[in-house]
């Protein structure tokens, strides 16, 4: 039966954002390790270089073959990403891969994931909106209790470049077989939706103009909060650096959980008013930052997390409800892994400024930050109000025929 079946679905996105998000607390362990900032920052955003492929292609593939059997190559994935990051005690390129294989699990979750929870949501009857924010909940919470376990076990557990990998695989394992109950909601041998007509939402004004500007700040927020502000301010806190690594990643995520039932208040089919409000909380969060990289103050920096978690919690939901307007018949998976392809490009952050650090210190780079946040701000505010896709029927449409 399709009615009380998006648990199970919903379970494949909050395990593989468990396992996407369980790396960034120890960024700081493996620094006091002995590595270096460029180098595990590279490590965090190297599975942008398997996320954004995975994006792209999982879309066409899931309306290949359809959503079940991409769902379970992408939790399987995350699976051997986490052995292959436990095996990171032997070595740096041990690290990569496992990061590199993460970015395709994370990828399945958030393309076809979302949209198999969000066409089993409409196939129970609940309302449209409900299964993108089904899908944008779960996927928070994988990312916070990811970060908040792996921490917590690097800190106090034994073998803590191991054990935090250890235990997420076994959470994966468990929920493999549960996914072959799921109703698949698109066969395979359904028409395919390809890079021809599956991004032809791309193609829409309102992509453009409102939804691709505000798409890189969903991750680009949360990774100056937990990857960039906890560096910065690591020396403060002394050998809490770990756990206050740890606190600002599970503030900002347990934040952008709170928020988003704000983001489908905020929504309007005749304006973009969530997306200028969330936008607007971000060049604020970054000015925070800002004032916290000049003081380093544990305390500012949580509060920059906090606001920051914010702007991540309303851009992610507030997207993904444009994406279901702009959506034609069976390009929501192709869209919204287009969409999440644009929202990490925010990850690659971290990396970008410990590259230019060499030339300009945080607090000018953060600020240069603020600016390019406002000038997001202006375009979308420019199109609030244009370019509005025609109403059609989410629940046909978003729901192929079985």
């Amino acid at each position: 039966m399709t009615r009380g079946s998006w648990p199970a679905a919903v379970a494949a996105i909050f395990v593989c954002a468990w396992g996407g998000n369980q790396f960034t607390p120890l960024l700081v362990m493996y620094r006091d390790a002995g590595w270096s900032t460029l180098t595990v920052n590279a490590l965090l955003g190297a599975y942008v270089f398997g996320l954004v492929p995975g994006l792209l292609l999982s879309g066409g593939l899931a309306a290949r073959f359809g959503r079940r059997p991409v769902a379970v190559a992408g939790v399987l994935a995350s699976f051997v990403a986490s052995l292959l990051l436990a095996a990171g005690v032997y070595g740096v390129e041990w690290i990569a891969a496992g990061r590199l294989v993460t970015g395709f699990g994370v990828a399945v979750a958030m393309a076809v994931g979302t949209t198999w929870v969000t066409e089993l949501s409409a196939r129970a009857g609940d309302a449209a909106a409900t299964g993108a924010r089904r899908a944008a909940l779960w996927m928070t919470i994988g990312f916070g209790l990811g970060a908040g376990v792996a921490g917590v076990l690097a800190q106090w557990g034994p073998a803590p470049m191991v054990l935090p990998y250890l235990v997420h695989a076994l959470l994966a394992a468990a929920v493999l077989p549960v996914l072959f109950r799921v109703p698949e909601t698109h066969p395979a041998g359904s028409r395919a939706v390809g890079l021809r007509t599956g991004f032809s939402g791309l193609r829409h004004p309102r992509f453009r103009r409102v939804v691709a500007p505000m798409a890189p700040w969903i991750f680009g927020s949360a990774a100056v909060a937990y990857a960039i502000m906890p560096q910065l301010i690591a020396d403060r806190v002394g050998q809490w650096g770990l756990i206050y690594s740890t606190t600002i990643t599970v503030a900002t995520l347990t934040v952008g959980v709170l928020v988003q039932p704000l983001a489908k208040r905020l929504d309007r089919t005749t304006s973009a008013r969530a997306a200028v409000v969330s936008m607007s909380l971000v060049p604020a969060g970054l000015a925070v930052s800002v004032l916290a990289a000049i003081v380093r103050s544990p305390a500012l920096g949580l509060v920059a997390a906090l606001a920051l978690g914010c702007a991540y919690g309303i851009v992610l939901v507030s997207g993904l409800l444009e994406l279901q307007r702009l959506a034609a018949p069976g390009e929501l998976a192709a869209l919204t892994g287009a969409y999440y392809a644009l929202a990490y490009l925010g990850f690659l952050l971290p990396s970008l400024l410990s590259l230019l650090s060499a030339v300009a210190g945080y607090p000018v780079l953060l600020g240069g930050l603020v600016l390019l946040a406002l000038s997001g701000t202006v375009v979308i505010v420019r199109h609030s109000r244009s370019h509005l896709p025609v109403p059609r029927a989410p629940e046909k449409e978003l729901v192929p025929a079985a």
